[in-house]
């Protein structure tokens, strides 16, 4: 792998983490705008046969969007500090480390949303995700060996 091609792939996982920080906090602090709709729709078919979420539901999902959302952005400045830094130096712990931490979040969330019903979440949040940051990590492993 040539630096160039390295660097590439070192600036999209920031790129994409930074995309992610984005989300988190529209997730944050609008998680009921037109730019969660979908998602919103398939939680109200899956968990509410369809009706609106009642009141007392919306605010609990409001406060669950929020702390998501704030641990979304933690979670991608934290991937971003890695992959400026020790990643960026071919450090092969940062590497071991964004591959523990996507997979770790990726299992245990897809498992729960799957066992929930909620198929919906693995496929436009999780799949999506994991593709983001997991591309990067296969394109660059003969870097980190």
């Amino acid at each position: 792998m040539t630096d160039k091609q390295f660097n590439f792939w070192q600036k999209w996982l920031t790129y994409a983490n930074a995309l992610t920080i984005v989300v988190g906090l529209v997730l944050a602090f609008a998680g009921n705008s037109f730019v969660f709709d979908l998602h919103n729709g398939y939680t109200k078919e899956v968990f509410l046969e369809g009706q609106e979420f009642p009141q007392n539901i919306l605010y609990l999902k409001n406060w669950l969007f929020g702390i998501i959302g704030g641990t979304i952005v933690g979670f991608s400045v934290l991937m971003i500090m890695i992959s400026e830094n020790a990643f960026k130096n071919k450090e092969k712990w940062a590497y071991h480390a964004m591959w523990l931490g996507i997979l770790s979040w990726f299992l245990i969330d897809s498992s729960l949303s799957i066992f929930y019903g909620a198929m919906y979440n693995v496929i436009i949040i999780n799949i999506v995700s994991l593709f983001l940051i997991g591309l990067p990590l296969v394109m660059t492993r003969k870097a980190f060996l």
